[in-house]
């Protein structure tokens, strides 16, 4: 999955940041997309869409005797996770791309350097941290991964880390408390070293470093004859990643049955939209995802800024300490750290009465998804020379006025990017919060997971 994420999605923030790609500022927004959308709602989108009986592939079989692809494999589960993860990786490397000045950029275009070598000479070495921090990160995120393979995996069997301890505590009942305790033992010894080996990649932060004490200007490199070649390639990538699984959850809300044989024409309603109102809760739980979303994602961004200023110029102990923690719950399946916090809640007294509210579940996301809103935050801050903060010190200012007036605004691209991307992870997160809901306090993201089952 990283190795499909990392380079594509590397490749599309260049495109979008540097380059002077057709409509490049319609399609942001777009790219986005993928990360609101919940697994389970991109997969069912698929099913519909592409699966054996599906729209895509009733049509296929009309026009051409058969359909090239099969869905329920474990390759097209990857390839899929791959193309629907690439924004993850979009959001750090062009958070970070806004903040580095073009003039090495253009130094190289008037050196005779065409667009493929300035990105891979010039542009994405200067944001290595954001690459190598984004693909370690995607690289967990695999075996958090949930929806996908519950959906996609089920009709042959496949299964993943997430999706086997999810089974197994439906059959037995209740979780598998020691198997889940091996498995967050085995997450931490993965994690460790590839922490080390991140540190050891981005090495000497100050080799980064493109924002100083002079001003910057940005301009679009030309493609050239390749601009529309590029245009094609992203919105191929959104048809594939976002046209067909929503399209065929469209159109499945609105037919009364589909298979092979079946007119389109002749199951057309909109009886879907009123069986909505059925589902008592389902307001809100909407309502709870968007508090959850917008409230608990600004809270949590304040926080990962807060650790991330304090850590930025330090090289102590606690540091290196941090990098390290900060990764471990990430790297749990979200069943297995969503059981963490239960146990937290449960046998901790002083707040055991907040189990089961939002507020708990705002703080196992803040907590399992602080190494993505943090790391972005990093990757920016990596980028601002220590001698625009000291020349302020130097001026009298306090650490809490350089930090405000200086630091923030030079990372505020940064900062937004962390928003977005906890805002929309957030809203499709559920999860972790299984062990942690109570009536209430639904999310949007269960209701899914129970109308699959």
């Amino acid at each position: 999955m990283a190795a499909i994420a990392v380079p594509f999605g590397s490749a599309l923030a260049f495109l979008v940041v540097r380059t002077d790609l057709p409509g490049r500022h319609s399609l942001e927004p777009l790219l986005l997309i993928p990360i609101f959308l919940s697994p389970v709602v991109l997969a069912f989108g698929y099913v519909v869409a592409v699966g054996p009986v599906g729209f895509f592939t009733v049509l296929s079989k009309e026009l051409f005797g058969g359909a090239p692809w099969n869905l329920y494999t474990l390759g097209s589960i990857t390839v899929i996770a791959g193309l629907t993860h690439i924004p993850h990786v979009y959001l750090y490397v062009s958070a970070t791309l806004r903040s580095v000045a073009s003039d090495l950029e253009e130094a190289a275009s008037i050196a005779g350097a065409g667009p493929l070598r300035i990105a891979t000479s010039v542009s994405l070495p200067m944001v290595w941290p954001a690459i190598v921090s984004s693909g370690v990160l995607v690289f967990f995120l695999g075996f958090e991964m949930f929806g996908l393979p519950l959906i996609l995996g089920d009709p042959e069997g496949i299964l993943v880390l997430s999706t086997y301890l999810y089974k197994l505590t439906n059959r037995l009942g209740v979780p598998s408390y020691q198997l889940m305790a091996v498995v967050a033992v085995v997450i931490m010894a993965i994690a460790f070293p590839l922490v080390f080996l991140q540190r050891r990649l981005l090495g000497v932060a100050a080799r980064f470093v493109s924002m100083r004490g002079k001003g910057m200007a940005r301009r679009p490199l030309p493609l050239g004859g390749f601009r529309w070649v590029a245009f094609a390639l992203v919105v191929l990538w959104l048809i594939v990643t976002v046209g067909v699984p929503l399209s065929g959850a469209l159109l499945r809300s609105l037919v009364t049955s589909w298979g092979e044989g079946v007119r389109l024409t002749e199951v057309l309603t909109l009886e879907h939209f009123k069986d909505l109102f059925d589902y008592p809760n389902l307001v809100r739980g909407i309502v709870n995802t968007l508090v959850i979303g917008v409230v608990g994602g600004a809270l949590s961004v304040a926080c990962y800024a807060a650790v991330a200023l304090v850590s930025h110029r330090s090289q102590s102990v606690w540091t290196k300490a941090i990098d390290y923690l900060v990764m471990l719950p990430r790297g749990m399946p979200g069943l297995v750290a969503g059981l963490a916090f239960l146990w937290l809640f449960l046998f901790f007294k002083p707040i055991a009465p907040l189990r089961s509210t939002l507020f708990s579940v705002w703080i196992a996301y803040t907590v399992v998804w602080f190494a993505y809103g943090m790391r972005l935050i990093s990757s920016a801050l990596i980028q601002v020379g220590p001698e625009l903060e000291e020349a302020a010190l130097v001026a009298g200012a306090s650490q809490a006025q350089v930090a405000r007036n200086i630091t923030l605004p030079l990372i505020r691209f940064g900062l937004l990017g962390s928003f977005l991307l906890v805002f929309m992870i957030f809203v499709r997160e559920y999860s972790t919060a299984v062990y942690l809901l109570g009536p209430g306090s639904e999310v949007i993201g269960c209701f899914g997971v129970r109308l699959h089952e």
